[in-house]
């Protein structure tokens, strides 16, 4: 990171850490200590460069040239379920909204839980647990481990996001869907905004869940959503777990799921990136526990000048361990995906067991993909393999289908369809899958139509 910020960066941070924000009216002393601590490390450290290996490939550069302001909450402005079904999708469970990171209740839905389950928004978990306790110990976490300036920026103006706590041997049968929208006609103060979402995920000993994060927006002003999710799963948990980032593509993106799995633990993710102008979708995973499996399936569709950037990490701490991924990249346009995946062998860590793919489809001739699959052994009998592919749509197969009177589009859509196809079926959960294969239809260039009959 940056030795001194430069003035743009410095008078960005300025404008997003006004000391009379709401978010310290009314916190505890350890939080106003800890967002304090945050914003000392950003004004020290500054933002990531080019010098960042982890960021070699996304400049910030864009993002830090707007005027954002901090989203404040506005009480006057309803939106219905109506909407939040269209942009997000029914997926017919548990739904906690949040509007530029503060929770609407009026779209959300909260449904009957098993004895001891909490689904509600951190404010209010905040608000119920007086001096600190687990959530403090939780909420410092990221941001004293794995830090940059945008996890210790979320740390620092972080207001509201999800609070899920799942007892021991509790199954909850319904999807937990957790949905962020950007509204610029939410917003108090008119120009760009940004927030903050921060969401605490604990699945207890022997628990079940599907989790879903969806990220949304509405036309308007550009937005910044800066979110960090954490998820702790204790021993034997099994946690499904899906985001959808389709935010309008005049937002920027900066997310981190941070992911620690103890003994005999199950974890997949599935990570579908399709809107903003520039994303970053950054997953780390830490194997705790001997037994633990996770899974990273990912697929991203950057067009036009769209910029998305998947870094992942998985951390094998404990021996026994297995670890999946895959992520696909298809280009169009002038756009840029980005993976950069990154899997450590610890020297205790015997008998791990990994596998990490990535393949990209360049569309245009001016797509770009950046891939860039990694390994660190530090142990030995262990079982790793990783490979990366960069290609283009097979004209001998294009040709056959136009041979068959299928358009060249429509052909070259099925084609696309095709590869895509992978990541789609490996989505469980049948009114998300759906919701997904109309995204990614409609981002096709002949409409879906072709693509409708090979679904």
């Amino acid at each position: 990171m940056s030795d001194a910020m430069s003035a743009p960066a410095s008078a960005w941070l300025q404008r997003l850490s006004r000391p009379e924000s709401s978010r310290n009216r009314h916190s505890p002393v350890w939080l106003k200590e800890f967002r304090h601590a945050a914003l000392q490390w950003v004004s020290e450290r500054g933002f990531p460069t080019a010098r960042d290996e982890a960021w070699k490939y996304t400049r910030v550069g864009p993002l830090l040239n707007v005027a954002f302001e901090p989203a404040e909450p506005d009480p006057s402005r309803r939106l219905s379920s109506a909407v939040i079904d269209q942009l997000a999708g029914n997926l017919g469970g548990i739904r906690l909204v949040f509007v530029n990171g503060h929770f609407a209740p009026d779209c959300s839905s909260l449904k009957k839980l098993p004895p001891g389950t909490k689904v509600e928004s951190l404010a209010s978990a905040l608000a119920e647990e007086e001096g600190g306790g687990s959530l403090e110990a939780h909420l410092s976490r990221p941001f004293a481990e794995q830090t940059h300036a945008f996890t210790a920026l979320n740390a620092a103006c972080a207001e509201d996001g999800a609070f899920v706590r799942i007892p021991a041997n509790t199954m909850i049968e319904h999807p937990i869907h957790l949905v962020f929208l950007s509204d610029a006609g939410a917003a108090i103060t008119a120009g760009p905004l940004v927030s903050h979402p921060r969401s605490l995920l604990l699945a207890g000993a022997g628990s079940r869940a599907t989790i879903v994060e969806t990220y949304v927006g509405l036309p308007g002003e550009i937005s910044l959503t800066n979110a960090v999710t954490e998820l702790v799963l204790d021993e034997g948990a099994a946690i499904e777990h899906y985001k959808v980032q389709d935010e309008v593509e005049t937002a920027f993106h900066i997310a981190l799921l941070d992911v620690r799995q103890e003994r005999d633990t199950r974890f997949t993710t599935h990570s579908v990136a399709l809107g903003s102008s520039l994303a970053r979708h950054e997953v780390t995973v830490r194997l705790q526990g001997p037994g633990a499996e996770t899974t990273l399936n990912g697929l991203y569709m950057p067009r036009n000048r769209q910029h998305l950037d998947n870094p992942t990490t998985i951390d094998h701490i404990a021996p026994e361990c297995t670890s999946r991924e895959l992520y696909k990249g298809v280009v169009d346009g002038r756009g840029r995906g980005v993976f950069d995946g990154r899997v450590i062998v610890r020297p205790w860590a015997m008998k791990t067991d990994s596998s990490q793919t990535n393949k990209n489809l360049l569309l245009s001739e001016s797509a770009q993909a950046n891939t860039r699959p990694q390994l660190e052994i530090f142990a030995d009998d262990v079982k790793c393999a990783h490979g990366a592919a960069v290609g283009q749509l097979d004209e001998e197969a294009v040709f056959y289908l136009r041979s068959r009177g299928i358009p060249e589009p429509a052909a070259r859509d099925l084609l696309t369809y095709a590869f895509i196809g992978e990541m789609l079926e490996l989505i469980r959960l049948a009114p998300l899958r759906s919701h997904v294969e109309k995204l990614v239809a409609s981002r096709l260039q002949a409409g879906g139509v072709a693509v409708a009959a090979a679904a």
